[in-house]
C-alpha cells in the first residue's frame, strides 16, 4: 500500500501552501503587527489566545530570564564558540545545548514539585503537602531542591520578589489562582525551617510558579527557558564576535589546569 506523502507529517500548527500561510488557523498577515511575540509563543504552543494579563505574565517571566552573565555556562559557551571561527547561529546554539538538568532544567523539576504539592494538598493542608512533597523530593532527587537557592544570590535573588508581586497582582486581579504563588513560598518557607536560614527562591522557582499559574506543563518550563536565555545567548555571541578573539578557553592562558597524576 502506498502512504499518502501528505500524511506523513500532521500538525495543527500551521496550514501553509504557496502563497499561504496561517497559524492554529489565523493567516500569518492578520497576526503581522497585532500579536506580541509572547502571545505568539503562546498561539503556537496551546492553540488559543492568551488574555493581555496573561501575556504580560509570561513576558516578565521571559524578560527576567534572559541573562546571567559570562559566569553561566550557557553564556560563556556561546563566546567561547563564538572566537572559534563559527557563525551566529552555531555559537546560539552551542549555548542552548549547554541547557540541562542542572543549568537550565530546574525550573522543569521545580514545575513538577510544585504540582506534586498540588495534588497532595488536595487531601491535606498545604502545610503537610509541603513537608511531604519535600520528603518524597529528597528521597528520590537528593537534598538540593531546584528553584530554591542560589550561589551567588543569597539570602535574595532579585528577579524573584518582582516575579511574585506581579503573581500576586495578577491574582488579585482574576488573571490567576494564586495558588502555585503559595505553594512556592511555602516551599520556600519549609526549606528554609529545614536549614534553620534563610534561602533564595531563584529565577527557577519563581518562574516555574508562573509557568504553573499558567497552565504550561513542567517540559515547557525548560522549554520557555531556552527562548528567554537565547536572547542573552544571542547577545554574548555577538558582543564576542565584535570585539574579537580567537580560541578563547575558559581561562586565561595564563592560568593552567591543575595537574593531578592519575
Amino acid at each position: 500500500m502506498t502512504q499518502d506523502p501528505s500524511d506523513w507529517w500532521q500538525t495543527s500548527i500551521i496550514d501553509m501552501e504557496p502563497g499561504r500561510i496561517a497559524f492554529r488557523g489565523t493567516p500569518i498577515e492578520d497576526l503581522i503587527g497585532t500579536t506580541s511575540f509572547p502571545e505568539m509563543i503562546w498561539l503556537m504552543l496551546r492553540g488559543d489566545r492568551p488574555t493581555a494579563g496573561q501575556s504580560a505574565l509570561l513576558e516578565a517571566a521571559l524578560v527576567a530570564g534572559v541573562d546571567h552573565g559570562p559566569q553561566a555556562p550557557s553564556i560563556a559557551a556561546a563566546r567561547m564558540a563564538a572566537t572559534c571561527g563559527v557563525g551566529l547561529n552555531a555559537a546560539l546554539a552551542t549555548g542552548i545545548n549547554m541547557l540541562g538538568d542542572i543549568h537550565g532544567g530546574a525550573g522543569e523539576q521545580c514545575a513538577e514539585l510544585y504540582l506534586d504539592i498540588d495534588t497532595r494538598a488536595q487531601s491535606v493542608p498545604l502545610a503537610q503537602a509541603t513537608v511531604d512533597g519535600l520528603g518524597h523530593w529528597r528521597a528520590s532527587r537528593g537534598k538540593i531542591v531546584s528553584g530554591f537557592g542560589h550561589r551567588f544570590h543569597k539570602p535574595v535573588d532579585p528577579r524573584a520578589p518582582r516575579l511574585m508581586a506581579l503573581v500576586r497582582e495578577a491574582a488579585d486581579q482574576g488573571i490567576v489562582s494564586g495558588r502555585f504563588a503559595d505553594i512556592g513560598e511555602a516551599v520556600q518557607h519549609q526549606i528554609g525551617a529545614d536549614r534553620g536560614a534563610d534561602i533564595a527562591m531563584n529565577i527557577d522557582g519563581a518562574t516555574a510558579v508562573i509557568f504553573c499559574e499558567l497552565g504550561f506543563p513542567p517540559p515547557l518550563s525548560r522549554g520557555l527557558f531556552c527562548l528567554s536565555r537565547s536572547v542573552g545567548i544571542l547577545a554574548h555571541a555577538w558582543e564576542q564576535t565584535e570585539q574579537g578573539g580567537r580560541n578563547k578557553g575558559p581561562m586565561p592562558p595564563s592560568i593552567l589546569p591543575k595537574y593531578v597524576p592519575g
